[in-house]
Protein backbone atom coordinates (compact mmCIF):
# COMPACT_ATOMS: atom_id res chain seq x y z
CA UNK A 1 0.00 0.00 0.00
CA UNK A 2 2.74 2.42 -0.95
CA UNK A 3 0.45 5.11 -2.33
CA UNK A 4 -1.81 4.96 0.74
CA UNK A 5 1.23 5.18 3.03
CA UNK A 6 2.63 8.22 1.24
CA UNK A 7 -0.68 10.09 1.08
CA UNK A 8 -1.26 9.46 4.79
CA UNK A 9 2.28 10.32 5.89
CA UNK A 10 3.64 13.28 3.94
CA UNK A 11 2.36 16.75 4.93
CA UNK A 12 5.51 18.85 4.56
CA UNK A 13 7.85 18.22 1.65
CA UNK A 14 10.68 20.02 3.44
CA UNK A 15 10.13 18.06 6.64
CA UNK A 16 11.96 15.36 8.58
CA UNK A 17 10.51 11.86 8.36
CA UNK A 18 11.33 8.50 9.90
CA UNK A 19 11.03 5.06 8.36
CA UNK A 20 11.27 3.00 11.53
CA UNK A 21 11.36 -0.33 9.69
CA UNK A 22 13.28 0.44 6.51
CA UNK A 23 13.74 -3.21 5.50
CA UNK A 24 14.72 -3.41 1.85
CA UNK A 25 14.07 0.32 1.41
CA UNK A 26 10.89 0.28 -0.66
CA UNK A 27 8.91 2.69 1.50
CA UNK A 28 12.02 4.79 2.16
CA UNK A 29 12.56 5.24 -1.55
CA UNK A 30 8.92 6.25 -2.06
CA UNK A 31 9.10 8.79 0.79
CA UNK A 32 12.25 10.39 -0.63
CA UNK A 33 10.57 10.80 -4.02
CA UNK A 34 7.90 12.93 -2.35
CA UNK A 35 10.28 15.11 -0.34
CA UNK A 36 12.03 18.21 -1.62
CA UNK A 37 15.80 18.59 -1.65
CA UNK A 38 15.47 20.15 1.81
CA UNK A 39 13.56 17.16 3.15
CA UNK A 40 15.27 14.54 5.27
CA UNK A 41 14.65 10.87 5.96
CA UNK A 42 15.93 8.87 8.94
CA UNK A 43 15.96 5.11 8.31
CA UNK A 44 16.00 2.62 11.19
CA UNK A 45 16.24 -1.14 11.20
CA UNK A 46 17.48 -3.65 13.76
CA UNK A 47 18.72 -5.93 10.97
CA UNK A 48 22.27 -5.12 9.79
CA UNK A 49 21.63 -6.79 6.44
CA UNK A 50 18.57 -4.59 5.89
CA UNK A 51 20.61 -1.48 6.65
CA UNK A 52 23.31 -2.49 4.14
CA UNK A 53 20.73 -3.37 1.51
CA UNK A 54 18.77 -0.13 1.86
CA UNK A 55 21.94 1.99 2.00
CA UNK A 56 22.95 0.55 -1.35
CA UNK A 57 19.46 1.07 -2.77
CA UNK A 58 19.35 4.70 -1.61
CA UNK A 59 23.00 5.61 -2.20
CA UNK A 60 22.01 8.37 -4.65
CA UNK A 61 20.07 10.02 -1.81
CA UNK A 62 22.76 9.85 0.87
CA UNK A 63 22.76 13.62 1.46
CA UNK A 64 19.11 13.50 2.50
CA UNK A 65 19.18 10.15 4.30
CA UNK A 66 20.51 9.06 7.69
CA UNK A 67 20.72 5.38 8.65
CA UNK A 68 20.74 3.92 12.14
CA UNK A 69 20.90 0.28 13.20
CA UNK A 70 18.29 0.47 15.93
CA UNK A 71 14.90 -0.82 16.98
CA UNK A 72 12.03 1.63 16.44
CA UNK A 73 11.42 1.44 20.19
CA UNK A 74 14.75 3.28 20.51
CA UNK A 75 13.70 6.12 18.20
CA UNK A 76 13.74 8.72 20.97
CA UNK A 77 17.42 8.02 21.66
CA UNK A 78 18.27 8.01 17.96
CA UNK A 79 16.68 11.42 17.44
CA UNK A 80 18.37 12.79 20.53
CA UNK A 81 21.76 11.66 19.21
CA UNK A 82 21.00 13.45 15.94
CA UNK A 83 20.01 16.65 17.74
CA UNK A 84 16.39 16.37 16.60
CA UNK A 85 13.50 16.97 19.01
CA UNK A 86 10.48 16.17 16.85
CA UNK A 87 9.74 15.05 13.31
CA UNK A 88 7.00 15.54 10.71
CA UNK A 89 6.12 11.90 10.31
CA UNK A 90 6.90 8.35 11.39
CA UNK A 91 6.20 5.16 9.45
CA UNK A 92 6.26 1.64 10.85
CA UNK A 93 5.68 -1.39 8.62
CA UNK A 94 5.46 -4.29 11.05
CA UNK A 95 5.54 -6.97 8.37
CA UNK A 96 8.44 -9.13 7.28
CA UNK A 97 10.45 -7.94 4.29
CA UNK A 98 10.79 -10.14 1.21
CA UNK A 99 14.52 -10.30 1.86
CA UNK A 100 14.03 -11.67 5.39
CA UNK A 101 11.57 -14.31 4.19
CA UNK A 102 13.30 -15.33 0.97
CA UNK A 103 17.01 -14.63 1.28
CA UNK A 104 18.13 -14.12 4.87
CA UNK A 105 18.52 -17.82 5.66
CA UNK A 106 17.30 -17.24 9.24
CA UNK A 107 14.33 -19.56 9.23
CA UNK A 108 11.47 -17.05 9.04
CA UNK A 109 9.70 -19.10 6.36
CA UNK A 110 8.35 -22.63 6.76
CA UNK A 111 8.71 -23.17 2.99
CA UNK A 112 12.52 -23.48 3.12
CA UNK A 113 14.78 -25.80 5.06
CA UNK A 114 16.78 -23.35 7.15
CA UNK A 115 18.16 -23.19 10.66
CA UNK A 116 15.57 -22.22 13.28
CA UNK A 117 16.97 -18.80 14.06
CA UNK A 118 14.38 -16.03 13.45
CA UNK A 119 16.49 -13.25 14.97
CA UNK A 120 16.09 -9.92 13.19
CA UNK A 121 19.15 -8.67 15.05
CA UNK A 122 21.92 -11.27 15.06
CA UNK A 123 23.37 -9.65 18.16
CA UNK A 124 20.42 -10.97 20.13
CA UNK A 125 21.11 -14.18 22.02
CA UNK A 126 17.95 -16.31 21.91
CA UNK A 127 16.95 -18.11 18.72
CA UNK A 128 13.75 -19.93 17.81
CA UNK A 129 15.69 -23.17 18.12
CA UNK A 130 16.60 -22.28 21.69
CA UNK A 131 12.94 -21.80 22.55
CA UNK A 132 11.83 -25.03 20.90
CA UNK A 133 14.56 -27.18 22.42
CA UNK A 134 14.99 -25.59 25.86
CA UNK A 135 11.66 -24.35 27.22
CA UNK A 136 9.12 -26.62 28.86
CA UNK A 137 6.08 -27.80 26.96
CA UNK A 138 3.96 -25.54 29.16
CA UNK A 139 6.09 -22.48 28.28
CA UNK A 140 5.99 -23.30 24.57
CA UNK A 141 2.22 -23.74 24.77
CA UNK A 142 1.89 -20.28 26.31
CA UNK A 143 4.00 -18.71 23.54
CA UNK A 144 1.97 -20.40 20.80
CA UNK A 145 -1.31 -19.40 22.43
CA UNK A 146 -0.39 -15.83 23.39
CA UNK A 147 1.68 -14.83 20.35
CA UNK A 148 0.20 -17.07 17.66
CA UNK A 149 -3.41 -17.40 18.85
CA UNK A 150 -2.91 -21.07 18.03
CA UNK A 151 -5.91 -23.15 19.09
CA UNK A 152 -3.88 -26.35 18.97
CA UNK A 153 -1.08 -24.95 21.11
CA UNK A 154 -1.21 -27.76 23.68
CA UNK A 155 -1.11 -30.56 21.12
CA UNK A 156 1.74 -28.92 19.21
CA UNK A 157 3.81 -28.22 22.33
CA UNK A 158 3.41 -31.79 23.55
CA UNK A 159 4.45 -33.15 20.16
CA UNK A 160 7.51 -30.89 20.21
CA UNK A 161 8.41 -32.21 23.66
CA UNK A 162 8.17 -35.83 22.45
CA UNK A 163 10.13 -35.18 19.26
CA UNK A 164 13.03 -33.33 20.86
CA UNK A 165 13.63 -36.25 23.24
CA UNK A 166 14.48 -38.22 20.14
CA UNK A 167 16.58 -35.48 18.53
CA UNK A 168 16.88 -31.70 18.60
CA UNK A 169 14.54 -29.77 16.34
CA UNK A 170 17.02 -27.63 14.43
CA UNK A 171 15.46 -26.76 11.08
CA UNK A 172 12.32 -25.08 9.79
CA UNK A 173 10.97 -27.96 7.71
CA UNK A 174 11.54 -30.35 10.58
CA UNK A 175 9.29 -28.20 12.77
CA UNK A 176 6.76 -27.37 10.06
CA UNK A 177 6.32 -31.01 9.02
CA UNK A 178 5.94 -32.00 12.66
CA UNK A 179 3.02 -29.57 12.99
CA UNK A 180 1.54 -30.67 9.67
CA UNK A 181 1.68 -34.31 10.80
CA UNK A 182 -1.04 -33.74 13.40
CA UNK A 183 -3.24 -31.63 11.14
CA UNK A 184 -6.14 -33.53 9.50
CA UNK A 185 -5.63 -33.92 5.76
CA UNK A 186 -8.75 -31.93 4.96
CA UNK A 187 -7.21 -28.90 6.68
CA UNK A 188 -4.03 -28.93 4.60
CA UNK A 189 -5.96 -27.12 1.87
CA UNK A 190 -6.81 -24.13 4.01
CA UNK A 191 -5.58 -20.67 3.01
CA UNK A 192 -3.00 -20.75 5.80
CA UNK A 193 -0.41 -23.46 6.27
CA UNK A 194 -0.88 -25.30 9.60
CA UNK A 195 2.56 -24.06 10.69
CA UNK A 196 1.75 -20.36 10.13
CA UNK A 197 0.69 -19.46 13.66
CA UNK A 198 3.53 -21.36 15.33
CA UNK A 199 6.14 -19.59 13.20
CA UNK A 200 4.50 -16.23 13.90
CA UNK A 201 4.53 -16.91 17.63
CA UNK A 202 8.18 -17.93 17.69
CA UNK A 203 9.24 -14.88 15.66
CA UNK A 204 7.35 -12.54 17.98
CA UNK A 205 8.86 -14.19 21.07
CA UNK A 206 12.42 -14.17 19.73
CA UNK A 207 12.31 -10.51 18.69
CA UNK A 208 10.11 -9.23 21.54
CA UNK A 209 7.94 -7.57 18.91
CA UNK A 210 4.92 -6.75 21.04
CA UNK A 211 7.06 -5.38 23.87
CA UNK A 212 8.88 -3.11 21.43
CA UNK A 213 5.62 -1.93 19.87
CA UNK A 214 4.29 -1.07 23.32
CA UNK A 215 7.45 0.92 24.12
CA UNK A 216 7.19 2.80 20.84
CA UNK A 217 3.52 3.71 21.34
CA UNK A 218 4.41 5.15 24.73
CA UNK A 219 6.93 7.60 23.25
CA UNK A 220 5.45 8.28 19.80
CA UNK A 221 3.35 11.36 20.75
CA UNK A 222 6.41 13.13 22.17
CA UNK A 223 8.35 12.63 18.93
CA UNK A 224 5.90 14.27 16.50
CA UNK A 225 5.46 17.93 15.66
CA UNK A 226 1.97 19.42 15.66
CA UNK A 227 0.47 18.33 12.35
CA UNK A 228 2.90 15.42 12.12
CA UNK A 229 1.62 12.03 11.06
CA UNK A 230 2.03 8.52 12.43
CA UNK A 231 1.37 5.68 9.98
CA UNK A 232 1.52 2.03 11.04
CA UNK A 233 1.01 -1.09 8.93
CA UNK A 234 0.01 -4.15 10.94
CA UNK A 235 -0.51 -7.75 9.82
CA UNK A 236 -2.35 -9.53 12.61
CA UNK A 237 -4.65 -8.69 15.51
CA UNK A 238 -1.92 -8.84 18.17
CA UNK A 239 -0.21 -5.88 16.47
CA UNK A 240 -3.31 -4.06 15.33
CA UNK A 241 -5.13 -4.09 18.67
CA UNK A 242 -2.60 -2.01 20.65
CA UNK A 243 -2.21 0.43 17.76
CA UNK A 244 -5.98 0.89 17.50
CA UNK A 245 -6.33 1.28 21.27
CA UNK A 246 -3.46 3.79 21.49
CA UNK A 247 -4.94 6.00 18.77
CA UNK A 248 -8.37 5.84 20.40
CA UNK A 249 -6.84 6.84 23.76
CA UNK A 250 -4.87 9.72 22.21
CA UNK A 251 -8.06 11.02 20.59
CA UNK A 252 -10.08 11.15 23.81
CA UNK A 253 -10.42 14.31 25.86
CA UNK A 254 -11.33 12.70 29.16
CA UNK A 255 -10.78 9.26 30.67
CA UNK A 256 -12.61 9.77 33.94
CA UNK A 257 -15.17 7.13 35.02
CA UNK A 258 -18.64 7.93 33.60
CA UNK A 259 -20.16 8.40 37.06
CA UNK A 260 -17.95 11.42 37.82
CA UNK A 261 -19.97 14.60 37.04
CA UNK A 262 -16.93 16.73 36.12
CA UNK A 263 -13.62 15.84 34.53
CA UNK A 264 -10.87 15.43 37.11
CA UNK A 265 -8.16 13.93 34.90
CA UNK A 266 -7.55 17.00 32.73
CA UNK A 267 -6.66 14.84 29.73
CA UNK A 268 -6.81 16.54 26.33
CA UNK A 269 -6.96 15.04 22.88
CA UNK A 270 -3.53 15.00 21.21
CA UNK A 271 -4.27 13.10 17.97
CA UNK A 272 -6.95 12.81 15.35
CA UNK A 273 -7.42 9.80 13.10
CA UNK A 274 -6.75 10.32 9.39
CA UNK A 275 -9.04 7.46 8.41
CA UNK A 276 -11.99 6.53 10.59
CA UNK A 277 -11.71 2.93 9.40
CA UNK A 278 -8.64 0.79 8.85
CA UNK A 279 -7.35 0.81 5.28
CA UNK A 280 -6.85 -2.52 3.51
CA UNK A 281 -5.01 -3.36 0.28
CA UNK A 282 -7.05 -3.55 -2.89
CA UNK A 283 -7.76 -6.67 -4.93
CA UNK A 284 -5.16 -5.78 -7.55
CA UNK A 285 -2.41 -5.29 -4.97
CA UNK A 286 -3.24 -8.59 -3.28
CA UNK A 287 -3.07 -10.32 -6.64
CA UNK A 288 0.36 -8.81 -7.35
CA UNK A 289 1.61 -9.32 -3.78
CA UNK A 290 -0.28 -12.04 -1.87
CA UNK A 291 1.75 -11.30 1.27
CA UNK A 292 -0.05 -7.95 1.52
CA UNK A 293 -3.48 -9.54 1.96
CA UNK A 294 -3.49 -9.20 5.75
CA UNK A 295 -2.06 -5.67 5.91
CA UNK A 296 -4.01 -2.95 7.73
CA UNK A 297 -3.08 0.72 7.70
CA UNK A 298 -3.86 3.06 10.58
CA UNK A 299 -2.85 6.71 10.55
CA UNK A 300 -3.22 9.61 12.96
CA UNK A 301 -2.17 13.26 13.06
CA UNK A 302 -0.63 14.98 16.08
CA UNK A 303 -2.70 17.96 17.19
Amino acid sequence: MVSEVISSLITAKDGIYVDGTTGSGGHSEAILRELSEKGRLICLDRDSDAIRFSMERLKDQEKRTTFAKANFAELGSVLMDLGINRVNGILLDLGMSSYQLDQSGRGFSFNRDERLDMRMDLNDVTTAGDIINSLSAHEIEAILRDYGEERRARAISRLIEIERKRKDIKNTLQLANLIRSITPNSRHFRTKDPATRTFQALRIAVNKELENLKKFLEIAPSLLLSGGRLVILTYHSLEDRPVKEAIAYWERDCVCPPDIPECACGKKSIFRRINKKKVKPGTEEIRDNPRARSALLRAAERI
